[in-house]
């Protein structure tokens, strides 16, 4: 009876775990399959084509245009983010009144999915419909805002979409980190006559550094995968000005009929999640001893 009481919760995660693993590293695997194959519209297992297919993928101009946008999206989508949760954590953590309002207002945009968020922020930057057309309404003739039209600029609306969604979520992590910290440290720091910049700048970042590391690590794997906030937004236009590797290897797979080709960037973008994740895990591990 004991010994059944023993393997129940291992009966019980086993097939959880078998249909997470199957269904995870199994098509893994089969887009690497897809990837060294001259499939089309259907996959076609019969023509091997070895790393023709990346070849093919880095020669292409598009490939690098998402690229482009992908490390503009990244570096100011997670900057800013991590900017505006630092600011409005340390106002929230001055123990303000109306914190748990202010709170609940600054987190709501997590609650809502990218495609809720790129369909609003689609109409509101729409220069015929939203805030360029509300300036007119209101008498201001010369207000112009068409980045979202502009090739060059429409990028830069995406970042504003994407965080508008994640600066709340990033404040709670810092402010979680804050309240872990011991007042008796600033009270201390106070009394060695430290101003409160310095006193953030000089001993409570250092102390979140493990928070700082870990939304650095959440909010750059969600800019990877920004596929839904893009779609919603620009479709990857004007033309493919807006493409993201997510979206290219949506196109290629689904649009174009080269699934060859689409599970090769697919591929890449498991290998950029990989860059960000596997030296993280590597270095939790590596602490983990010295910690024992």
């Amino acid at each position: 009876m004991k010994s059944f009481e023993n393997i129940l919760p291992k009966l019980v995660i086993a097939p959880g775990f078998v249909l997470g693993f199957a269904f995870i590293y199994g098509f893994m695997i089969w887009n690497g399959i897809l990837s060294v194959t001259n499939s089309r519209m259907l996959p076609n297992y019969s023509e091997f084509v070895g790393l023709e297919q990346y070849v093919r993928l880095w020669d292409m101009d598009r490939w690098y245009v998402a690229l482009k946008n992908l490390g503009i999206f990244t570096v100011l989508y997670v900057g800013v983010s991590m900017l505006l949760g630092m600011v409005l954590a340390i106002f929230l953590d001055q123990k303000i009144r109306f914190e748990g309002v202010l709170r609940t207002v600054y987190l709501y945009p997590m609650a809502l999915s990218f495609i809720v968020t790129g369909t609003a922020w689609k109409w509101i930057l729409n220069p015929s419909l939203g805030l360029e057309k509300l300036m007119h309404d209101l008498g201001w003739a010369s207000f112009s805002f068409d980045w979202l039209v502009q090739s060059d600029t429409a990028i830069y609306c995406i970042v504003i979409a994407g965080v508008w969604q994640s600066a709340g979520f990033a404040m709670a992590l810092f402010l979680a980190g804050l309240r872990g910290i011991d007042d008796s440290i600033i009270k201390a720091a106070q009394i060695d006559g430290a101003s409160l910049p310095r006193i953030y700048w000089r001993i409570i970042l250092p102390i979140l550094r493990p928070v700082v590391f870990s939304t650095i690590l959440v909010l750059s794997h969600l800019s990877i995968k920004a596929f839904d906030l893009v779609m919603a937004l620009t479709a990857g236009g004007p033309g493919y000005a807006t493409d993201v590797p997510a979206t290219f290897m949506f196109t290629m797979s689904f649009t174009r009929g080269q699934i060859g080709l689409g599970a090769a960037s697919a591929t890449m973008m498991l290998a950029m999640v990989a860059a960000i994740v596997v030296p993280y895990l590597y270095s939790e591990l590596r602490s983990k001893p010295h910690e024992r």
